[in-house]
């Protein structure tokens, strides 16, 4: 199945657990839990039931908030050693979805993601550490525009469940702030007062809930 298909609707299905993700990451524990320790193994980003978001200032008064739809997710979770847990994420540029159609054409034009030379976005994990109770630091290379830059998001581990429909869940949230012109997203029209139309300030939201897609090694 083709996950970058335009034509895809941005009311996902519900998810399908496949039998071995090609190698995947992600952290979000504590450690020296048993319990968490048992949730090591991997684990796939269910879209019906997460949200990969950004929000920015605009005009300088309002704030605009918008998703990727369409994305893919390799993650590995660690329960026992957190640092060696990891995460990538590959996200369709075409599919950013702020609720304005004028709009969203707008942002996947050369003036920002350019998303005709550019489909892809990138995330892939280089490091992980504990920065508090259910808390981690995961840094890693973000890449826009064939750009590659380092980020640090900051993970809160929001717990784990056993759902009724037989998948094992386990949620975090995350969040960085970037400068959007450190990735070539130069593009600005200024206000009357003197202002920018759009911040170079943009904030990176991670709400995922995520299922296992294999069995503990």
């Amino acid at each position: 199945m083709n996950l970058f298909s335009r034509g895809t609707s941005t009311r996902h299905p519900a998810p399908t657990v496949a039998p071995r993700p090609a190698v995947a990451d992600l952290p979000y524990s504590t450690g020296l839990d048993p319990a968490l320790a048992a949730l090591t193994g991997e684990w796939a980003i269910d879209p019906a039931h997460s949200r990969i978001g950004f929000s920015v200032r605009h005009a300088m008064v309002t704030t605009v908030r918008g998703a990727f739809t369409e994305y893919q997710s390799r993650l590995y979770f660690d329960g026992r050693d957190p640092a060696r847990s990891r995460a990538e994420i590959v996200l369709s540029t075409v599919s950013v979805d702020t609720g304005v159609e004028q709009r969203d054409a707008h942002l996947i034009g050369r003036d920002f993601l350019d998303a005709a030379a550019y489909p892809r976005m990138r995330f892939i994990s280089t490091a992980v550490q504990m920065a508090g109770s259910d808390v981690y630091r995961m840094t890693g290379d973000l890449t826009i525009k064939d750009v590659a830059r380092p980020v640090v998001l900051e993970l809160t581990y929001i717990g784990h469940v056993d759902d009724p429909f037989g998948y094992q869940r386990v949620g975090f949230d995350g969040t960085t702030t970037i400068n959007r012109s450190d990735w070539g997203l130069t593009y600005n029209s200024r206000l009357a007062e003197g202002g920018a139309m759009v911040s170079e300030k943009v904030r990176l939201q991670f709400d995922i809930a995520a299922i296992r897609t294999a069995p503990v090694s």
